[in-house]
């Protein structure tokens, strides 16, 4: 699901229009419970688990660990909130490559 939003700001007297980021939602592999760790990759500590049939929302991706998982093997780790990261090969973003910006 996309979700895009624009909102009129008034500044000085003058309207102001804003979009936000279109952000999209992503399901995890079917029957995965899967480990949501601080960082991008499996040296950082899990801090939560997502439970089986679970969606993410991407707002950027980045390098890690690589990871071998029910879509392939790759590097890229998807943060999915702050200080939330999982592996990308454990979500179905119907790509091999980034589906998100590049975190900063």
């Amino acid at each position: 699901m996309s979700v895009e939003q624009v909102e009129e700001v008034e500044s000085g007297g003058e309207p102001v229009r804003r979009a936000a980021v279109a952000v999209n939602s992503y399901p995890v592999a079917p029957g995965v419970r899967l480990n949501v760790r601080s960082g991008p990759g499996t040296g950082y500590g899990v801090v939560r688990v997502l439970p089986e049939g679970a969606s993410v929302t991407i707002y950027c991706q980045t390098p890690g660990t690589s990871v071998s998982g029910p879509y392939g093997t790759s590097n890229i780790w998807d943060n999915i909130g702050s200080g939330q990261y999982v592996s990308d090969t454990y979500v179905r973003t119907g790509s091999d490559g980034y589906v998100a910006a590049r975190c900063g």
